[in-house]
């Protein structure tokens, strides 16, 4: 993973949303409002919408200087160099993925509540380690739950540690001192009146 990059904060993913301009108008003010990382994800998405829609926000996270992650896809992050992929238990070796994108590439796993898992993913080259669901989630509303231990269990794997499901301002404290390096959101923020005030109160829960 890119030293440059930060490795606490908010990790933003995108809504689904199927007009690409409307999903940069909500994307955007996120951005500027401070998110560590985007993840693009659009499971209603055909190919050809994901590739317009991933080219798009490229081109904003590049001009603010955030990284852009995409979700499941390698191939579709190596052929519009992105800077990294996100990948759930059914999307492909984490092995493979680092070898097609390089040393650099910053490349997650979704680990559930397996620690197991998250052992596997880093010895195979994943940068950061996801568990949750730590909330219900509307995204996942059958997501099993994980417990808050597995954070600090984590630890010592010596990568930044992403807690995602059904997390907000209200509840993200918690976990971050549990050791959540980053809190990954999707309705928290884009589900929000204001989306730019949500990522600010998110970030406002990270100690400076």
């Amino acid at each position: 993973m890119n030293a440059r990059w930060p490795r606490r904060g908010l990790y933003a993913i995108t809504p689904d949303e199927p007009d690409t301009h409307r999903l940069l108008a909500r994307v955007e003010p996120v951005l500027r409002a401070g998110a560590t990382w985007l993840q693009y994800r659009n499971k209603s998405a055909h190919e050809d919408l994901r590739a317009e829609q991933a080219i798009t926000l490229q081109a904003l996270c590049r001009g603010l200087g955030v990284p852009l992650i995409v979700n499941d896809d390698w191939a579709l992050a190596a052929a519009i160099g992105a800077d990294g992929v996100h990948l759930g238990s059914d999307d492909g070796e984490v092995a493979l993925a680092r070898h097609e994108l390089g040393p650099e590439a910053i490349i997650g796993a979704s680990c559930y509540a397996d620690l197991r898992l998250a052992r596997q993913a880093v010895f195979a080259g994943a940068d950061y380690v996801a568990f949750g669901a730590f909330h219900p989630s509307t995204t996942k509303p059958g997501a099993p739950p994980a417990p808050v231990s597995i954070l600090g269990e984590a630890a010592a794997l010596g990568v930044p540690r992403v807690a995602i499901g059904g997390i907000t301002p209200d509840n993200a404290a918690p976990l971050i001192a549990a050791g959540a390096d980053l809190v990954a959101v999707i309705s928290g923020l884009f589900d929000d009146p204001d989306p730019a005030a949500a990522t600010r109160a998110y970030l406002s829960l990270f100690p400076k």
